[in-house]
């Protein structure tokens, strides 16, 4: 009994001290779970910052195919185009690529569509509808394309959701009262209404990319397919209508759409999308007839008037509706 009793206290001693050391643990898995939920808020004002991000460049890319549309033949404009885009984006992209080509391979038919709408075809019909339309009618044509973006995602299974259905109409009626004060729809119309049909396409294409397909070696093997795919027209281009005479005037826009308009302006484009969705994104693409309009009005002399003033509101708050989030 008597050598017993020295053992109580130390028997009781580590049970006074052990709850305290739990207690810094019992924290850890809410700051866990903060961090991710952090990550999750701030996934769509990335998007959003990057879908105006390259809507804004593109405007300008719209007011280069204005500019150069009697120096440069269309088809030559897109072609070296993507190929300075393609020199670009090969520091960052191309030995990504390479290691990732069986997964190229794999998915050959996927890198091949969005190559061929979204690099081969989509910029050589908007210089070709530059010959003939001034760069703020090119601005407005294209802003259909978010509609016919919302309308692959529905089809794809996605719903859009009241609001961003509102503030698609509110875009859609600033754009439509856009174009209906414009007076010289010409032929060139055509073939922006065929460049927003492609870009629409190409853009929901991106919601489908797989997983596994690294973003700046999906960039850069989009770029290497879409200029190989231009090799044949570029071919007949040369032979029928003869090359372009390089000069600040020729070298500097091309520079501009190929490194600003392409590299920087796509992969912003591709990271908006596969953050907040094609629909979302494109709503955001709705304020570049406003763009385009300012700087066609500012750099070419295009005559601007008050149906762009008018219905800037409109479109602004279309955007802001639409491409915000529920809360």
């Amino acid at each position: 009994m008597t050598a017993a009793a020295p053992q109580t206290p130390a028997a009781t001693a580590p049970a006074t001290h052990a709850p305290a050391r739990p207690a810094p643990l019992a924290h850890a898995p809410a700051r866990q779970a903060a961090r991710p939920r952090s990550r999750r808020a701030a996934a769509p004002l990335l998007g959003l910052a990057c879908a105006a991000l390259a809507t804004v460049v593109w405007s300008g890319s719209f007011v280069t195919s204005r500019g150069l549309h009697d120096s440069v033949p269309p088809v030559q404009h897109a072609f070296w185009r993507w190929v300075i885009a393609l020199v670009a984006v090969a520091p960052f992209g191309a030995r990504q690529a390479w290691r990732q080509r069986h997964l190229f391979r794999r998915h050959a038919r996927y890198v091949l569509l969005a190559s061929f709408l979204g690099v081969a075809v989509y910029n050589t019909l908007v210089n070709q509808a530059g010959l003939t339309t001034p760069a703020a009618t090119m601005g407005m044509i294209m802003a259909a394309s978010p509609v016919l973006m919302a309308l692959l995602e529905r089809l794809g299974g996605v719903r859009l959701g009241a609001r961003r259905s509102t503030g698609l109409l509110l875009a859609c009626a600033g754009v439509a009262l856009l174009l209906g004060g414009e007076a010289d729809f010409t032929a060139g119309g055509l073939w922006m209404l065929a460049a927003a049909c492609c870009f629409a396409g190409y853009s929901a294409l991106l919601r489908r990319r797989p997983a596994e397909l690294g973003g700046t070696a999906f960039l850069f093997t989009t770029f290497l397919a879409g200029t190989v795919l231009l090799l044949p027209a570029q071919a007949v281009s040369l032979a029928v209508q003869g090359g372009f005479r390089p000069a600040p005037g020729t070298v500097l826009p091309l520079l501009y759409v190929g490194v600003a308009s392409s590299a920087l302006a796509f992969f912003a484009w591709n990271k908006a999308v596969a953050l907040i969705g094609a629909t979302r994104a494109g709503i955001v693409y709705h304020l570049q007839p406003v763009c385009v309009a300012l700087l066609s009005w500012a750099l070419l002399g295009e005559r601007t008037g008050w149906p762009h003033l008018l219905c800037l509101a409109l479109i602004l708050a279309g955007v802001v509706l639409g491409a915000g989030s529920r809360r």
